[in-house]
């Protein structure tokens, strides 16, 4: 498939989309409040659009979830247990068991999975793969134990996530390097890279959006300054949010609720795929 292709299909698809989460919003959860209750609000607005896509996306088990990290954000975007949540990572891994949101934790390298070929029906990974250098190993071994037609749902930043910073038209390049080093960002890529890689792998990709504006972005951006106290909370008292209420994240729901839009659009910083293995 064409980037062409891929965008056509999108355009096709996201009225529906958006028709659906717009329902969503109205039924389901509150993934806002009740990701400001864990985590800093500048990692809380991006999670709780994420958690809303996820809802209307066809997800069969066994369920695979790349870089699963603390299981987090699976225990408040799923109501069921997913099948299995594998991590690299020995601390978030174990730290996943007290959430409960899979049958099955593993630690292990994305790139070399324990499981045998063709045993998902379907996989996914939020806002992991742009962390991973060796990201063309970690799609290939993906690909190689989901089952023929699966699909394979993730988000990535894109080039505007490093274009968009505020304060790189002050400090210039310099500064979007360093943020890129801080945010952990190895790829900050456009769909056709991404496009590429899948079908090196052996995904085609069915469709994208983009999501998440520019003054998000620079929310998010500057979150990591002001989201200081959250980081002393958590070496303190190992929590991110010490009061978890509703009266004590009011305000700060209010101001990023403006920001947490998941209707797609065209410059958004991020971009959320469903691909499916050939």
């Amino acid at each position: 498939m064409t980037p062409i292709q891929s965008r056509r299909n999108t355009k096709n698809y996201l009225p529906d989309l958006w028709d659906n989460v717009k329902t969503l919003i109205m039924q389901k959860k509150d993934y806002l409040f009740l990701q400001l209750r864990d985590l800093p609000y500048f990692r809380a607005f991006l999670r709780a659009i994420e958690s809303l896509y996820y809802q209307d996306l066809p997800m069969p088990a066994p369920v695979y979830d790349v870089g699963c990290g603390d299981g987090h954000f699976a225990s408040l975007t799923f109501d069921n247990k997913l099948d299995v949540g594998l991590d690299p990572w020995h601390g978030p891994i174990h730290e996943a068991k007290k959430f409960g949101a899979y049958k099955s934790l593993v630690e292990a390298d994305g790139a070399r999975s324990p499981f045998p070929s063709n045993y998902f029906a379907s996989g996914f990974s939020n806002s992991v793969l742009e962390h991973i250098p060796h990201i063309d190993a970690v799609l290939a071994e993906t690909a190689r134990v989901l089952q023929p037609d699966a699909p394979f749902y993730f988000c990535v930043p894109n080039t505007r996530y490093l274009s968009e910073l505020s304060i790189s038209k002050f400090l210039g390049r310099g500064y979007t390097e360093w943020f890129r080093r801080i945010s952990r960002v190895s790829h900050a890529d456009e769909p056709d890279v991404w496009e590429e890689r899948l079908e090196r792998a052996g995904f085609k990709l069915e469709r994208h959006w983009h999501y998440f504006s520019p003054a998000a972005m620079r929310v998010l951006e500057w979150g990591h300054y002001f989201g200081i106290p959250s980081v002393v909370a958590r070496l303190l008292t190992g929590k991110w949010i010490i009061s978890r209420t509703e009266w004590n994240l009011s305000l700060t729901k209010k101001f990023v609720a403006q920001f947490s839009s998941p209707e797609p659009m065209d410059n958004g910083t991020f971009t959320f795929y469903v691909a499916r293995k050939k």
